[in-house]
Order: structure tokens, then sequence, then C-alpha cells
């Protein structure tokens, strides 16, 4: 009786020291809103609906990590994103994904830093995309039809990807996506580098990326890559079969007391070739600019401007303002009451290869409407 109550106790101790050395956590994240948004259509028309993912993409996953000792670790993560409305699982360029958001496993060292393969974020969402004003307040504050990922649409298949520690406050990341065809390496290959530095209020960072479409021997039909693509809308919806999206962001952001100023650049390039189904490289240069105000320890105030120059294939300007507010009802609930003006002028390359008057589509929410379009979103978000 003794010696099972002692071979007992000594398993438990066992099981209680693994179960310290490796840890896999179950957590979520659910965000929902009542949305309007004035025109809406091409023809003025309104629309009020309930939105999923508003501030940030609900989502559930899987992460865990297991000790390898020497300050080695074996990590994982598996995230689905999915629509509280209807259930469905997240679609990413048109295909849904179990795992869409993130799926990769990898090994993380305290010495060395992070190497991680398979579905992932890139370098430029990392580092860059965390001192904008998406961030905070998500797409209302995003680029006009987000052709510049600053709402973080696309995601990158087949991906090896480095995250160094941090020296000094600088930290370094690097990505490249094989693209897996045979006889042609670089067909469907994406690869990117940012750096961030951060040294107590002033935080700097910048980054490239650079995603190829399939190789094709006739006109594309649209975008094959590894890296999904960012076509949100109309905006950037004529460009699908581009040779290779070029992207180049830079951002800084500086805190000061209960205030945080920021700005940012993105120069994205979407290049033609022979067999794109257009002739020239369609260029958006990006500027913008944010103030939050932490009004209290809840209540959190933001104002951002964006301003979209189009040019190249086609011309076309989108000013946009954008206001928020987010308060917290504990560490895991939050209310937030966001909403957006755009205002677009000139032309524009639709998918069907026409050209006409451009038209305003707030963030990446992908709406088409007139020459100018209001948005207001009023949400609750929880995480678990």
């Amino acid at each position: 009786m003794k010696k099972s109550v002692v071979t007992l106790a000594l398993l438990v101790a066992a099981v209680k020291v693994a179960y310290a050395q490796n840890s896999i956590t179950l957590y979520g994240l659910i965000d929902e809103s009542i949305q309007y948004t004035h025109n809406a259509t091409s023809t003025g028309s309104n629309q009020v609906g309930l939105y999923s993912g508003n501030l940030s993409g609900s989502r559930w996953g899987l992460k865990g990590s297991e000790d390898l000792g020497d300050g080695l670790k074996a990590i994982f993560q598996l995230e689905d994103g999915f629509n509280v409305n209807n259930g469905k699982m997240g679609s990413y360029n048109g295909t849904t994904s179990e795992f869409g958001r993130q799926a990769y496993v990898g090994l993380q060292s305290d010495r060395y830093g992070t190497f991680t393969a398979g579905r992932q974020y890139d370098p430029l969402v990392d580092l860059v995309q965390g001192m904008t004003e998406d961030n905070y307040f998500g797409s209302t504050f995003a680029t006009a039809g987000d052709v510049d990922n600053y709402d973080n649409s696309s995601r990158t298949n087949n991906a090896l990807k480095y995250v160094s520690p941090v020296f000094g406050g600088l930290q370094v990341e690097g990505l490249y996506a094989l693209g897996g065809t045979a006889g042609s390496t670089g067909s469907g290959q994406t690869w990117s580098l940012a750096a961030a530095y951060n040294n107590g209020p002033l935080a700097l960072s910048a980054g490239y990326f650079v995603a190829d479409n399939a190789n094709s021997t006739t006109v594309r039909t649209g975008w094959s890559s590894t890296s999904d693509g960012t076509f949100d809308g109309p905006v950037n919806s004529g460009y699908d079969t581009a040779k290779s999206i070029n992207i180049a962001r830079v951002a800084a952001q500086y805190v000061a007391g209960p205030y945080t100023f920021g700005l940012s650049y993105s120069n994205s390039m979407y290049k033609a070739d022979a067999q794109s189904a257009f002739v020239d490289t369609e260029k958006y240069n990006t500027g913008q600019a944010f103030l939050n105000y932490q009004a209290t320890p809840a209540l959190l105030l933001g104002l951002g401007y964006s301003y979209t120059r189009a040019s190249g294939d086609t011309g076309a300007s989108y000013n946009q303002i954008s206001l928020g507010a987010d308060y917290s009802l504990s560490k895991r609930t939050d209310v937030y009451l966001v909403g957006a003006w755009q205002h677009a002028s000139g032309d524009q390359l639709n998918s069907d290869g026409t050209v006409s008057s451009a038209e305003a589509s707030i963030g990446s929410y992908g709406v088409a409407g007139t020459s100018s379009q209001d948005m207001v979103s009023i949400g609750i978000r929880h995480k678990f």
C-alpha cells in the first residue's frame, strides 16, 4: 500500500513537471458590430447590417510550446478566422481555409531568435503595422482598398520566417516563401524584410515586401501567389493580373503622456508584364497621420487622416478622415464606436478591364460606392 502511494505521488510530480515545461493555450476573439454605410452602391444606396471583425478579426486558435532546454523551445500556432453572423470560416482572396489566419511550427531561442515555417504574417505586418492606427481601431482607419496591406488583408503560404532577438531596442525580420513550381523557382514566390526600433517614447519601423504572381504563357485571369494579395474592392481590383506587388512602408510613433502621435508612408506598385491584363505599372502613394488620446484608463479616443494618390495606368486620389472611441468594460471586453468619411476623384481600372470614375471604398471592407462614402460602426469585442 505504501509503495503504491509513493509511486502515485512520483507520477503526479512527474506530470506537474512535464506540464510546467510544455503548454498549449486555447484562445480567441469575437468582434461584432452594427454597421451603417452611406453610398454602399454605385447608385448611392445605403446599407445597415451586422459586421463581424471590425477592430479585430474574429478568430479562435491553439498555440503551444515545448521546452527543449538551454533557452530553446519548439513552438506552434493554428488560428482560424470566422464570421460571427453565419458561422462560416474566414475567406482569404476568395479561398476559405480552416486555419487561414495562421498555421506554423518552429523553434524559438532566447539567444538566436525565432525560426518558423508555414502560413504566416509578413514582416511588414509584424513590425510596421503595430505603429499605425490600424493597430488601435482597425479597418475604419486603413488605406483605401487596403492597397498597401495596412489592414493585414494578405498572409503568406509556404513561408520560412526568421525573427531576431531585440538588441538595444532594434529587431529585424525576414521572410521567404517558396513558389513550389517545378522548373520555375520564382513563380509565385514572396519575400520581405523589415526592422523596428523602440527607444522609450519613440518607435520607428520600415520594411519592404514583394509578392510574385504565378508565371503564365497567356493573359492571366487573376492573382495566384504564395501571398493572398490585397484586392479588397474597386480601388485596385483591376490589377489582380499583375506580375508582382511591391510594397515599401515606413512608420513612426511617439508617446507623450496620454497622447500618441503617429505618421506613416507607403508606396505600393502593381507591376505589369506581357501576361497582365493592363499595360503600365499602377502606383499608390499613401501618407497617414493619427492622434490618440487616453482620456481615462478605460477610454481611448482616436483621430486619423489618410491620403492616397494612384498614378501610372490610371490616376485617382482618395482622402479619408476617421474617428474612433474604445471603452474597456474589463480586461477582456470592450465596446467601440468608429466612423470614416472618404472622397475619391479621378479614374480607376475595373475588374472587367473598363475604366470608370473612381469610387470611394473605405479600408478593406470592399464596399464600392459613389465618389464619396461614409461608414459608422458600433460594436463589442470579447477576448477569451
